[in-house]
């Protein structure tokens, strides 16, 4: 059977795409397939076109607040590591890819990339020993550098005691930035296996004020960092010291991105629409919303689909392993992370669940 794709995508390339493939038109329809997504929803062209694409796909991420971002900014967006079903088959492990059709804005293109797939084709074995390699590595130089460290705590506190009150708070931040670096890199020596998070009521506004005082002292001194709050934003329910950890690896992602200086924006608001299932099945709404917003020059399309797995940057010099560790800190706390980036703006967006309300005790 011949394809020929109606929009703007070239016969011989769509029908050869090894990655299940579809355009979707305004109302979340599905418009074309090509040949690998029949076999991935195991149906015909003829049978899927016109039909609601999620009727036909059950993909375990607000897939609708996606596709509106795609449509509003015009700009591709991809999310990881996410289950996704026909109905008739275990879920499989997917990297979802949403890109807008620039001479028709309301069509947009979805790709599924399988875990699975990606190994056949060659690119995980080679990653996976590299991945390896890389964390035993980093375990290494963690354990060799907490010792300085405590040197440097030590001598700070020394220090703190000849000084005026207002040298000492430079102290004081010495001793504890050094003390959360050395926990830092306990989890580096265990990268692969990261404590699940000691999750209580925690103030986003109180963990971006200490990230932010933290970041303009050091990586972001050449930054000016604008605050656009929400104030009226309830708890979230997480680990202090973990989230603080999020929001420092995402300022200073844009600090380095942004080498001669720029703003960064930390912008907090609330969206009771944005929802995701959770791995046992629940869905949980994910109000609270966190974009640390850079102008610098964007994340470079080579490495944009994969930037939050280990061992992959855009600096000559990066590890790669800041915004792995993001991903898997808002995973553990049930929460989302996307990005959207564009040469002069880049957006981070990571999205949390409320802290529980405390049932009030009854009187007697």
């Amino acid at each position: 059977m011949t394809y020929r794709a109606p929009y703007p995508v070239p016969g011989v390339i769509w029908a050869s795409l090894p990655f299940p493939t579809l355009l979707i038109g305004p109302a979340a329809t599905i418009l074309e397939v090509n040949p690998a997504a029949e076999t991935f929803l195991n149906t015909s062209q003829k049978s899927l076109v016109g039909q609601p694409v999620f009727d036909r796909l059950s993909i375990e991420a607000p897939m609708e607040e996606a596709m509106s971002r795609v449509r509003a900014n015009q700009s591709p967006l991809n999310i990881n590591d996410v289950d996704v079903t026909t109905g008739e088959k275990p879920p499989v492990q997917c990297t979802i890819h949403l890109a807008p059709m620039h001479d028709n804005p309301d069509i947009m293109m979805l790709i599924l990339s399988p875990r699975e797939l990606a190994d056949r084709l060659g690119r995980s074995m080679g990653a996976k020993t590299a991945a390896r390699s890389a964390i035993g590595m980093a375990e290494m130089l963690a354990h060799e550098i907490k010792n300085p460290l405590a040197g440097i705590s030590g001598a700070a506190q020394l220090l703190s005691m000849n000084l005026s009150p207002e040298d000492q708070e430079m102290t004081d931040l010495i001793v504890e930035e050094t003390r959360r670096i050395v926990k830092l890199l306990e989890q580096v020596e265990q990268f692969g296996n990261i404590r699940p998070p000691d999750r209580k009521p925690v103030n986003i506004h109180d963990a971006l004020d200490r990230a932010r005082k933290s970041a303009l002292v050091g990586f972001a001194a050449h930054m000016t960092i604008v605050e656009d709050y929400d104030p009226s934003l309830p708890s979230t329910f997480a680990d202090s010291d973990q989230l603080m950890q999020v929001f420092l690896n995402l300022i200073k992602n844009a600090a380095e991105a942004c080498r001669t200086g720029g703003t960064i924006r930390l912008h907090t608001f609330y969206d009771l629409s944005l929802r995701l299932r959770r791995k046992d099945g629940i869905s949980g709404a994910l109000p609270l919303n966190i974009e640390i917003i850079d102008d610098g020059p964007g994340i470079k399309p080579e490495i944009a689909a994969s930037i939050f797995e280990p061992f992959v940057s855009g600096r000559e010099n990066g590890t790669g392993l800041g915004l792995a560790l993001v991903s898997k800190i808002i995973s553990d706390h049930d929460g989302w992370i996307t990005v959207d980036s564009t040469p002069g703006r880049t957006v981070f967006r990571v999205s949390l669940p409320m802290a529980p309300r405390e049932k009030k005790k009854e009187i007697r």
